[in-house]
């Protein structure tokens, strides 16, 4: 299947759809509200060194697995270590991953598109800014709504997938990225006026490591590797569709950099308004939801605003979900000897049939007692799952794989090849061979109260007082 292997057009649009997957409902819908129920600074700074010290790291690994094998996932790791009978469950791994946070991701995505066609009836007008807030409230316990938006957006991610990787996913990426990149601009710059800015910086920028647990340590490392589309398969599968003349560590900073520039900036975009009108900022999951419809009542042009940004929100979650449909995909088309249209099909059907039980999360219609059994709704069971286990084990194996499983050459090869950042080779192999694996351990320690990572910090902190 390799001689049939697409690649991308241009550097500007593997960029684009790279960093499009990366930033996606990551950066703007879950680390916000992470870092709302996690205290704030500490896990911001958690995460900005977790995207330093592990995620890029990782996030360049992938590429180099994907490249050097020209290979999906599970035939990438069957290539690059031909003589091991297990890397490929590694690649089995992924696909089940990508399939989970697509199931639930899809349902979020639902939600955005409900919100531009709100906003198209000007569903704010006269309203104050608790009943504002309360309409996510009435949507995520509505099962049907839930249900058709949820169907509506996994029919637009399997068309795009549909057109293949250079009339599809990189053309739109292309449009819809540096669109959304502007408005989070513009919407920045009007957060700074408000009257909860300072609080919301402080909240967002000081460390309090109080207030951080063994779970939001966990949490932090998770969303590091979410927001970059880690340890799902889908980096791996874009950088398969890499030139050889692509610069892997540069591409790596550069969405490293963007990711947690975007986050940061949806954090003090959202955070200002919570603090302004007095909410709190451990609302969770619906956070973006209940605060953005708030902040765009007191621009002029609230219509326009609100449904444009609400419709730029769709196109990066979709971004996003290109890239976990096309891990599914690609692997199906490569392993299965599948046509592109039947792969798409069917994966899209399985992920929407998946997907069902999040849509009925927040109505109770499905698995009523499960909250009581595990202290969350299925949802966010499963999104706990996915961000905080499967994606940090997957980006666990993916170091260990390339740091002593694949041919040392080949590795060097594929880091130095095209670029001009070779002074970086040794600090990254140190980072992919030693810490990225051994930091990954011992957070998965302390969540399995082994050790306590946060009496330890505390102890610290307390001596260098």
């Amino acid at each position: 299947m390799s001689k049939q292997r697409e690649h991308w057009g241009t550097k500007l649009g593997f960029i684009m759809a790279t960093a499009g997957s990366a930033i996606g409902l990551g950066s703007l819908w879950r680390f916000p509200y992470l870092t709302g129920e996690n205290g704030g600074g500490a896990f911001v700074l958690l995460y900005v060194l977790f995207t330093l010290m592990i995620g890029i790291p990782i996030f360049i690994s992938e590429l180099i697995v994907g490249r050097s094998s020209q290979q999906s996932a599970i035939k990438a790791f069957m290539k690059l270590a031909p003589k091991s009978n297990h890397w490929h469950l590694l690649g089995w791994l992924n696909i089940l991953t990508a399939l989970f946070i697509l199931s639930y991701y899809s349902v979020v995505a639902g939600w955005t598109v409900n919100y531009a066609l709100m906003s198209l009836t000007q569903f704010t007008q006269g309203k104050t800014p608790d009943e504002i807030r309360s309409i996510f409230d009435i949507l995520y316990v509505s099962a049907d709504i839930n249900i058709f938006w949820h169907f509506i957006f996994m029919l637009l991610t399997a068309g795009i997938v549909f057109g293949g990787v250079r009339k599809g996913i990189e053309y739109w990426s292309e449009i819809l990225t540096p669109a959304l990149l502007i408005i989070l601009v513009g919407l920045f710059i009007f957060a700074t006026t408000l009257p909860g800015f300072k609080q919301a910086c402080y909240f967002t920028l000081y460390p309090d490591f109080s207030k951080l647990t063994a779970t939001g340590i966990l949490e932090a490392l998770g969303m590091s590797l979410f927001t970059l589309s880690i340890g799902i398969g889908a980096i791996l599968t874009y950088g398969s569709y890499m030139q050889s003349k692509s610069d892997i560590p540069k591409t790596g900073f550069i969405i490293g950099a963007v990711t947690a520039g975007v986050s940061l900036f949806g954090a003090l975009i959202i955070f200002p308004i919570t603090f302004t009108f007095g909410f709190a900022p451990e609302e969770g999951t619906g956070l973006v939801f209940k605060t953005l419809p708030v902040l765009f009542t007191q621009l002029p042009g609230t219509l326009i605003i609100s449904t444009v940004f609400f419709i730029l929100f769709i196109f990066t979650a979709l971004t996003s979900s290109i890239s976990i449909l096309e891990v599914i995909v690609a692997n199906l088309i490569e392993i299965l000897n599948w046509t592109r249209k039947k792969a798409v099909i069917v994966s899209s059907i399985v992920a929407f049939l998946l997907g069902i039980p999040t849509a009925l999360a927040g109505s109770g219609l499905l698995f009523g007692n499960w909250k009581k059994m595990y202290g969350k709704d299925f949802f966010t069971t499963l999104d706990y799952v996915c961000g905080s286990w499967l994606m940090p084990l997957g980006g666990l194996f993916i170091a260990i794989f390339v740091g002593f499983v694949m041919k040392r050459a080949r590795v060097k090869e594929e880091f130095l090849k095209g670029t001009t950042m070779n002074r970086f080779l040794n600090v990254w192999l140190f980072l992919i061979r030693w810490l990225v694996p051994i930091a990954v351990f011992i957070i998965i320690l302390e969540k399995s109260n082994i050790i306590n990572i946060n009496n330890i910090v505390q102890q610290i902190i307390r001596q260098e007082i």
